[in-house]
């Protein structure tokens, strides 16, 4: 994980204001109502996911790409699809990740609550805002086998991990955390 997070320089996902707190344990806002999360956050989530060589997976919450970047170490020769609403901010993670050279990372603008149907199914999906439920597009778009991590609540949340085992579906509350909400139609109005 370190390794990963060590090739995905987090100060070029922030606002230049914000640089000077790059690398310290806290969320940060990056414009348009949203944050970064805090680098330990993002080492939690995608431990829960156990990301691996070759895995195809959806992020929901582009913001400026810092996750996706992370988590297209993680997956090698595998591909990450991330979806960001504010088309500001998918477009700015697009160029960061492009200049970096995060080539396996495509950024998408829209609903992610309604995840990216015409690349599903996928290994593994990470939420990186909080829903008032578990979406059922999303679970219908895991592999059988996939996994999902996902903040549920609105107020107080936590973190889920979302096992598909065939028609079944296995939820695992991972402790307390604090997201910006999912906006769409399986999120928050």
């Amino acid at each position: 994980m370190l390794d990963a997070m060590a090739k995905a320089p987090r100060h070029r996902f922030v606002p230049k204001e914000m640089e000077l707190y790059a690398y310290d344990d806290v969320p940060l806002p990056i414009g348009e109502g949203q944050t970064i999360s805090a680098p330990s956050m993002v080492a939690i989530m995608c431990d829960v996911l156990d990301i691996k060589e070759g895995n195809s997976v959806l992020e929901v919450g582009t913001g400026l790409g810092y996750h996706a970047a992370v988590m297209s170490v993680l997956a090698g020769s595998g591909k990450v699809y991330t979806i960001e609403r504010k088309a500001g901010l998918a477009e700015r993670a697009r160029r960061i990740l492009k200049e970096l050279g995060f080539n396996n990372v495509e950024v998408f603008i829209g609903d992610g609550s309604e995840g990216l149907p015409q690349y599903a199914p996928f290994d593994r999906i990470s939420v990186a805002c909080a829903a008032p439920e578990i979406p059922d597009p999303l679970v219908r778009q895991l592999k059988d086998g996939g996994k999902m991590v996902i903040p549920i609540g609105q107020y107080y949340q936590d973190l889920y991990l979302v096992e598909k085992c065939g028609d079944q579906v296995n939820t695992y509350n991972k402790g307390g955390v604090a997201f910006v909400p999912l906006v769409g139609k399986y999120g928050f109005k």
